[in-house]
């Protein structure tokens, strides 16, 4: 089963948006949260477009590191180590990677995270008691767009992520228990060939 690419495209359209919106006082909270956000681990449900959903566990290390790993039967995982962005897709029995900084999860990963570059603030809205961001692609907004959901009470915390693909599809991440601050030991980054006899040697 193909997981990664929705997760993925989730996570990579991470925070960019015009530097212009970091005046509206929400847009610039969010940005202050994210660059003070070092570590973080939680449970996430991912529901696609049909309704289907499926678990795991998120673990964030900035700058330079993150992984997604599904719980079982899923056997797909993404890892990002520092430097590249690995992805093991199961049923192809094959893994892949890409360097962070050729793609939007540097914006992400990065050090110093700012919002300004290739997205802009659509909309900036309370609902259902949670602080809701989209962000659109500023020379395509009608390409599809990515929604942050933030709980600010008592204190601001990601909590959801919701993408809309130009077709109009949905992929929503809902991460529950998260923990943050917490020590994260750099060898849970460290991707793997599980195709490999001894995940040492990789």
């Amino acid at each position: 089963m193909r997981f990664i690419a929705a997760i993925l495209l989730a996570l990579i359209l991470a925070p960019a948006a015009a530097s212009a919106q970091q005046e509206i006082p929400e847009v610039a909270a969010v940005q202050s949260y994210l660059n003070g956000l070092r570590t973080l681990k939680a449970k996430f449900i991912q529901t696609d477009n049909a309704g289907k959903q499926v678990g795991g566990t998120f673990l964030l290390k900035r700058p330079g590191r993150m992984s997604f790993t599904y719980d079982p039967p899923v056997k797909d995982f993404i890892v990002a180590d520092g430097l590249f962005i690995n992805y093991y897709d199961a049923q192809m029995k094959q893994g892949s990677r890409t360097l962070i900084s050729k793609s939007l999860a540097d914006f992400f990963l990065r050090e110093k995270l700012t919002l300004s570059g290739d997205l802009s603030v659509s909309t900036v809205v309370r609902d259902g008691g949670m602080l809701l961001v989209t962000l659109v692609e500023k020379k395509e907004p009608k390409a599809g767009s990515l929604t942050l959901a933030f709980t600010e009470t008592p204190t601001l915390e990601l909590r959801k992520w919701r993408i809309v693909d130009p077709e109009g599809g949905t992929t929503e991440v809902e991460l529950l228990n998260v923990q943050t601050g917490m020590k994260l030991d750099n060898d849970l980054f460290h991707y793997y060939d599980p195709e490999r006899k001894n995940p040492k040697l990789n």
